[in-house]
């Protein structure tokens, strides 16, 4: 089986990728090891913000905001996206300092999405919000989505493009021959001229396959929803320094998230909840929201994602491996940058520049040799 771009992985950003292509005219196949969305993407609580990103990724992030308000007119499906807003307070005096800081630093580069708001302006956007919160930060047109509406409306609108995809297909050799890619997976064998690394989880075995060692770890971060309450909560909410997001579904539901890694298994292939460490994400939600306090949780998960040594992400060309893509390591907060960063690996595939600076993104940064140089 034969095509211009083999795209590896079939979470969100393989099939953004894999729409994006095909879309420029390229013949795109997408393998997946497992199922479509089955881990970082299925596993999200899918905010969309630009809230509190490192200024390396502002430029794809904003970018990604504009495109996330007009996603019904892209890809035929808003995905759930609801422009609530999201709020990051300050618990206490050196939190608010930090914040303070950040938006001074931001808007003296002239971004200007974060805003300074007060303990009045909080009480009005969130009235169940505990008193003690000091102040924070505040962006309007940011939100959240819906991650299974997402995974399926890329995937139907990759499927309208002509991406060709084979879920349950293992890749388990790479090589490169007369300036073509040979992957032969347990599905058969697949050629390209170019192959696009979105593996996730399992990027670095994708990357070893293809002569460029890098390290990697895996983000094992937990999720809980509980029943439903009348305590509303409009806008995303976290808080600096705890490991929480917290979000209300239309159904009345309380999203708590935020960062609280689960048990990762042996072999690297799943994850577990850490009911000891998931508390604290718990304990952070009670703190912050009172009247939750005695909800009880009907569901907990884990996910599983790559995550870099500097938590950025890896986008770009390998410089080992010709007509490698990379683009994964997105460490717990890549759902919102999925549309920018599908147009510029279809850049790269398919013109071999982008006019984005992908710099702080560069593989070479992780290399194996690098370190141990």
């Amino acid at each position: 089986m034969n095509a211009d771009i083999l795209v590896i992985g079939g979470g969100l950003h393989g099939l953004s990728a894999a729409l994006q292509s095909a879309r420029r005219g390229a013949s795109v196949i997408l393998v997946e090891r497992h199922f479509l969305g089955r881990h970082a993407s299925g596993a999200t609580a899918a905010g969309v913000r630009t809230l509190g990103r490192d200024p390396a990724e502002l430029p794809l992030s904003l970018e990604a905001a504009k495109m996330w308000h007009e996603m019904a007119e892209l890809i035929g499906d808003d995905c759930g996206f609801t422009a609530c807003g999201q709020l990051q307070v300050a618990e206490d005096e050196a939190a608010l300092g930090k914040i303070e800081a950040r938006v001074r630093a931001l808007q003296s580069k002239g971004f200007m999405h974060e805003t300074m708001i007060g303990p009045d302006e909080m009480q009005e956007l969130v009235p169940d919000l505990s008193s003690h919160c000091l102040g924070g930060a505040w962006v309007p047109g940011d939100g959240s989505a819906d991650p299974h509406r997402t995974i399926c409306a890329f995937r139907n609108a990759a499927l309208r493009a002509g991406v060709e995809i084979h879920e349950e297909c293992l890749v388990i050799g790479l090589q490169r021959r007369n300036d073509r890619w040979q992957a032969q997976t347990s599905r058969g064998v697949f050629e390209a001229s170019t192959i696009v690394n979105a593996g996730g989880a399992w990027a670095d075995q994708v990357a070893a396959l293809a002569g460029e060692p890098v390290y990697q770890s895996i983000r094992t971060s937990m999720m809980v929803v509980t029943e439903r309450t009348q305590t509303r909560v409009k806008p995303v909410v976290s808080s600096l320094g705890k490991k929480l997001s917290f979000k209300q579904t239309a159904q009345g539901t309380m999203v708590i998230g935020g960062g609280s890694q689960g048990r990762l298994a042996a072999d690297r292939q799943s994850a577990t909840v850490d009911f000891v460490a998931l508390a604290a994400s718990v304990g952070a939600a009670v703190r912050l929201f009172p009247k939750t306090k005695g909800l009880r949780i009907v569901r907990t998960w884990a996910g599983m994602e790559a995550m870099t040594r500097d938590h950025l992400p890896v986008i770009g060309f390998s410089r080992r491996a010709p007509g490698l893509i990379h683009a994964f390591g997105f460490s717990g907060h890549g759902f919102q940058l999925v549309p920018s960063v599908g147009c510029v690996v279809a850049d790269l595939a398919c013109e071999g520049q982008t006019h984005h600076d992908l710099g702080a993104f560069d593989v070479e940064r992780l290399s194996k040799e690098r370190a141990a140089a």
